[in-house]
């Protein structure tokens, strides 16, 4: 009985210890952008992969440890400047399988999960291709409260149903946001990707909802995702110089407010970095 009971206890550590490997993508291809620059993206693949277009390693270093571009520090100019595609399969047995091969179809919990698993298998591909290691550091910072105005929320609950043919979808341009389905997470990195500052959300609002906003940004404010454009790459035309401020925007067409505070911000600290090696 004891030779029994040790058995089982040796095969459950063995099964937690494969439990905690890291998740990595079964191949992936990392080769030079060769474009005009002028193309930026990254889309989720069935089955767990992963596509990205003319993307800058600080810019998949941010969505692998799940920061912004500020919270980011360390590493050669060349990390902000050169830019790369991915191409990246991960097996059919892994624990993506088991999620609708139709992302619309997917519930929160299961895309919750897809996201998770992603971040953590483009850190295992970073480290591998580029040798990137860092560590993080947790500063006091000024940050924004995301709160409920004192008129109440102007936001509704969306009409894109779970699983349904709509999909839940941002579409962020010039000074202008256009949201169907997301959650208040998904705004909150918006805005604190504009204002260069974390945003927390405390407006207890637990839904989903269809929303839009529009604002002027201040001189240095960024428009949208990532600041200005690349190099090379036509800027849009100008906001109206007479529109609200972002700050103006949240209030009036939300009905939400962003309050200034201070509080513990992560960092990531680059610790090293090297030139993409081989495929």
């Amino acid at each position: 009985m004891r030779t029994n009971l040790v058995a089982i206890l040796a095969a459950g550590l063995a099964f937690g210890q494969a439990a905690r490997a890291p998740l990595t993508f079964e191949v992936a291809s990392i080769k030079p952008n060769s474009g005009d620059g002028r193309r930026v993206g990254i889309q989720f693949m069935p089955g767990g992969g992963l596509r990205t277009t003319g993307t800058t390693l600080k810019f998949l270093i941010t969505f692998a440890y799940d920061v912004r571009d500020f919270q980011v520090s360390g590493g050669p100019g060349w990390i902000n400047s050169d830019r790369f595609d991915i191409m990246a399969k991960s097996e059919r047995n892994g624990p993506e399988s088991e999620a609708p091969e139709d992302l619309a179809k997917m519930s929160d919990a299961q895309m919750k999960t897809g996201v998770e698993q992603m971040r953590a298998k483009l850190q295992a591909l970073l480290a591998d291709r580029f040798q990137l290691t860092i560590h993080h550091e947790s500063k006091d910072q000024p940050v924004y409260a995301l709160v409920i105005g004192k008129n109440g929320s102007k936001l509704k609950e969306s009409e894109v149903k779970q699983g349904g043919d709509r999909r839940r979808m941002m579409r962020m341009g010039r000074s202008e946001l256009n949201a169907e389905g997301v959650a208040m997470d998904m705004l909150t990195n918006t805005l604190s990707n504009v204002l260069g500052r974390p945003v927390i959300d405390r407006t207890g609002l637990k839904g989903n909802y269809d929303f839009k906003l529009a604002w002027t940004p201040d001189p240095g404010q960024a428009g949208g995702f990532g600041g200005p454009p690349p190099p090379g790459v036509e800027a849009p035309p100008p906001p109206d110089p007479n529109g609200p401020s972002i700050f103006t925007a949240v209030q009036e067409q939300l009905g939400l407010r962003l309050e200034s505070q201070k509080g513990p911000v992560d960092l990531i600290v680059i610790d090293r970095v090297e030139k993409l090696s081989e495929n």
